[in-house]
C-alpha cells in the first residue's frame, strides 16, 4: 500500500448530525429561542408552517407532521383503513420500522425479494407474492426508497392500480430524491417521512411526516394524529397521540432551506468515490437512468466485507452495515411475517456483503480523498 495513504489515520464517523448542527448554529439557536419566546410548543405556527414548506417542497398538496418516521407509517396504513386481516407487501432489506409499523396496526407482513442493483423492491418478486394465493388479501405496498435511491415508480404505480393496491411510500432515507423528475413521496397515495438526526433531512430528535395528496386522507391523519379529536377533548374516532412538536419542526425549518445544497454535497462525494472505485475490488452502487439518488447512504459491496470493514476502521473510517441481518431473520419477527415465493435470496447475500462509508455532507474534502484512496488501494489479500 502506498506510504501516504498508511500513514495518514482518520477519524470519521459513518453519520455526523452534529456537523449539521455547526453548519447552521446561529440559525437554529434562533429559531429555538423564537420558540421558548412564544410559549407554543405543540401543534402550533411552526408545525403548520413546517407542513406547507415540506409539502410544497415535495411537490404535493398536503404534509402532517408526526413524531417518527415508524407513527407517519402506521398511521398511513390506519389512514387506508388496514389492519387485522390484511397483508401488506414490503422488503425484508428494511430499518425494522417498516415491518413494526404493519404489525402495530395488526397485519400481516409480507415480504419479497430486492432487486440486486438498487436494493429496492425487485417488481417482479413482488407480483409473484400478490399472485400467490395468499396474495389475495395483500391490500397496500410499501416501497421502500433505500439508501436514497428510489424505486422504480413508474412500474410500481402501474403494478399496484392493477392489483388495486394501496401505495404508502417509505420516504425515510430519501429526502428529495426523484424518479423521472418527481420527488418521492409524491407518487402513492401517501408518503411517509423520518427526521432522525442522521437523515438527510433531520431533526435534532424524533420526527416524521405523512404527505398526500389527497385531503381527505390528510383530514383523517390529523384526526388520528391526536386521539381522534375534531375538536379538544372530543373524539369522532379512535386515534393516538403522535405530534411533532414546536422545536423540532423550528430546526426542520431552518434545515429544509438547505436540504438541497446538502444532497448536492452527498452526490459530490458519492462521485468521487464512483471514479476512484471503479475499476476497484468493490461494487460501486448502481443508479436507474431515471433516477435521482441523495446518497444517504453510499453503499458498497464486497464478498470479504468483514476485512474491509475492519481495514477502515483501523484506519480511523468508520462504515455501518444497513442491514446486517434481515428482518425475516431476526427473532422478534420472524414468526409473524410470510415471504413470497421464490424466497429472498438477494435480500440475505445483501446482507453479507454490503458496507455504507461515510458520504454526509460534514466531510472535509481532504477526508474524502483519504477515504477513497484508502478503499481502492483495498483488495481482498489486504492485511487487516
Amino acid at each position: 500500500m502506498p506510504k501516504t495513504i498508511e500513514s495518514n489515520v482518520l477519524n470519521v464517523t459513518a453519520a455526523d448530525p452534529r456537523a449539521t448542527y455547526l453548519a447552521h448554529k446561529d440559525e437554529i439557536r434562533a429559531a429555538i429561542e423564537g420558540v421558548l419566546d412564544r410559549g407554543r410548543y405543540i401543534l402550533g405556527d411552526e408545525v403548520r408552517q413546517f407542513e406547507c414548506e415540506f409539502a410544497r417542497y415535495i411537490g404535493v398538496r398536503e404534509c402532517v407532521a408526526v413524531a417518527s418516521g415508524t407513527d407517519a407509517l402506521q398511521l398511513a396504513l390506519r389512514a387506508c383503513e388496514i389492519g387485522p386481516g390484511d397483508r401488506v407487501l414490503t422488503v425484508s432489506n428494511t430499518a425494522v420500522a417498516t415491518v413494526a409499523a404493519i404489525h402495530l396496526v395488526g397485519a400481516t407482513p409480507v415480504l419479497a425479494d430486492v432487486d440486486a442493483r438498487t436494493f429496492t423492491l425487485d417488481l417482479e418478486c413482488a407480483e409473484n407474492a400478490i399472485r400467490h394465493p395468499h396474495g389475495q388479501r395483500i391490500r397496500a405496498v410499501i416501497p421502500v426508497h433505500l439508501y436514497g435511491h428510489p424505486c422504480a415508480m413508474d412500474a410500481m404505480t402501474a403494478l399496484a392500480a392493477r392489483y388495486d393496491l394501496r401505495i404508502i411510500e417509505d420516504c425515510a432515507q430519501a429526502h428529495g430524491a426523484a424518479f423521472g423528475g418527481r420527488r418521492v413521496g409524491s407518487f402513492g397515495h401517501l408518503g411517509a417521512f423520518s427526521f432522525y438526526p442522521t437523515k438527510n433531512l433531520g431533526a435534532f430528535g424524533d420526527g416524521g411526516a405523512v404527505v398526500t395528496n389527497d385531503p381527505q386522507l390528510a383530514t383523517k391523519l390529523r384526526l388520528l394524529r391526536q386521539y381522534g379529536w375534531s375538536e379538544r377533548y372530543i373524539s369522532i374516532i379512535p386515534g393516538m397521540n403522535t405530534r411533532l412538536d414546536e422545536l423540532q419542526a423550528a430546526i426542520l425549518r431552518v434545515n429544509l432551506r438547505y436540504l438541497e445544497h446538502a444532497n448536492a454535497r452527498r452526490r459530490a462525494i458519492a462521485s468521487e468515490y464512483d471514479e476512484a472505485l471503479a475499476t476497484s475490488a468493490v461494487q460501486i452502487p448502481v443508479v436507474l437512468p431515471e433516477a435521482f439518488h441523495v446518497y444517504h447512504q453510499y453503499v458498497i459491496r464486497s464478498e470479504d466485507r468483514e476485512n474491509l470493514r475492519i481495514y477502515l476502521q483501523r484506519r480511523g473510517v468508520g462504515t455501518a452495515v444497513l442491514y446486517p441481518v434481515p428482518i425475516h431473520c431476526q427473532q422478534g419477527y420472524r414468526d409473524i411475517i410470510e415471504t413470497g415465493p421464490g424466497g429472498l435470496r438477494e435480500t440475505e447475500r445483501a446482507s453479507r456483503e454490503i458496507l455504507c462509508l461515510p458520504v454526509h455532507p460534514g466531510l472535509t474534502n481532504a477526508q474524502v480523498g483519504l477515504i477513497k484512496s484508502l478503499v481502492a488501494a483495498w483488495t481482498p489479500q489486504t492485511v487487516r
